[in-house]
């Protein structure tokens, strides 16, 4: 179902704020924030400082983690009464690592339009001052926090030629990195920390030379990984059909793409993959 965003009805705007330097928030996204009724947000105190310094006033409703099933609802309800709605994240981009999806999903499943803003965000920057090459890129986000799952999820990463960025706290960076090295062996990386703030810094290097700076320094700021991409092309004989099936699936591919893809890569038929990744045989 198709959407013209700009067709004058209310919709749900998607609104980036600075991620630390307040002069990264935009003409747009400040006018956009004097236009809503009703801002969902990540933590209201931290919206309400931003809001005070913009010298804007508008009813704010804690949307996170752990109420947006609720919160989605609360959404369509202030739609359905034809205002306009935003949402805002503590920084940065709404939805890239951060809440809204759910509210998102929902408010495109009633008809609404979600409109969304460019504008401040942590990892294209980290990307272009990398030294990795940009293209092609996966955005990961975070990995997992317990050691066993984490080198899971990079050995299915591990064999992808193409540069990965994730996003790490800083009291695990160490040891995420130390699972890439471990995972991916020693390759081009740039870790960097306090995006567009005071102290902005980038480490740049194989991921021991990194993790040697790092080790000897205080470790503080959220932290954007940027590695560089397998040298080995994916060798499809090396895979399993529900591997390569997966990895077309967590490239963004639907279950049906996916299949449709790994049939051409193999020469056999979109129905033998299909019985292959559903029943094993």
């Amino acid at each position: 179902m198709s959407q013209k965003s700009y067709d004058g009805s209310n919709s749900l705007y998607l609104i980036p704020t600075p991620i630390g330097n307040f002069e990264d928030m935009t003409l747009r996204s400040i006018e956009t924030l004097k236009m809503v009724d009703v801002l969902f947000c990540e933590d209201t105190r931290i919206t309400k400082q931003m809001l005070n310094r913009l010298e804007i006033s508008k009813k704010l409703i804690s949307s996170n983690d752990h109420n947006e099933e609720s919160t989605k609802n609360l959404a369509i309800k202030y739609l359905e009464e034809g205002k306009n709605i935003g949402i805002v994240t503590d920084r940065g981009t709404p939805i890239i690592s951060d809440p809204g999806y759910k509210v998102v999903e929902e408010v495109i499943k009633k008809g609404y339009n979600v409109i969304p803003l460019p504008g401040a965000n942590a990892l294209i920057p980290a990307l272009i001052s990398s030294g990795v090459n940009p293209s092609p890129f996966m955005f990961y986000g975070f990995l997992n926090a317990k050691k066993s799952k984490r080198e899971k999820e990079l050995e299915n990463l591990k064999k992808y030629p193409v540069t990965i960025i994730f996003y790490e706290a800083p009291h695990r960076i160490i040891e995420m990195l130390e699972s890439i090295r471990d995972i991916f062996g020693e390759r081009r990386i740039s870790v960097s920390r306090e995006i567009s703030k005071l102290y902005e810094e980038i480490y740049r290097g194989t991921v021991s030379e990194v993790i040697e700076e790092l080790n000897s320094e205080e470790i503080r700021g959220e932290f954007v990984v940027v590695v560089e991409g397998s040298s080995n092309e994916v060798s499809f004989e090396s895979m399993s059909v529900e591997e390569h099936v997966n990895m077309y699936i967590e490239e963004g591919l639907t279950e049906k793409d996916a299949m449709k893809k790994v049939a051409k890569d193999r020469n056999t038929t979109k129905s033998d993959i299909y019985k292959i990744y559903h029943t094993g045989k």
